[in-house]
């Protein structure tokens, strides 16, 4: 798996900080899996202590493609 995180830095109140987190996962899946795969994405940011942490104070957004392959 390769994972890319980008942030958005701003200054709403007139102190930086920052206020949007975009992380996009690639993913390699032995065929067959992609059902799982998805299924544990979709509750990814549910059960992330990190988000839940940050909830309410940082937007997040989570992206993913999935390649299967052969075993």
């Amino acid at each position: 798996m390769k994972t890319t995180a980008q942030g958005t830095i701003e200054a709403p109140e007139g102190v930086l900080k920052i206020t949007k987190i975009k992380c996009h996962y690639d993913l390699k899946i032995p065929k067959g899996k992609r059902e799982a795969a998805e299924r544990v994405l979709n509750v990814f940011e549910s059960k992330c202590p990190v988000a839940q942490t940050l909830k309410g104070c940082v937007e997040f957004e989570h992206t993913w493609t999935i390649e299967e392959y052969e075993e």
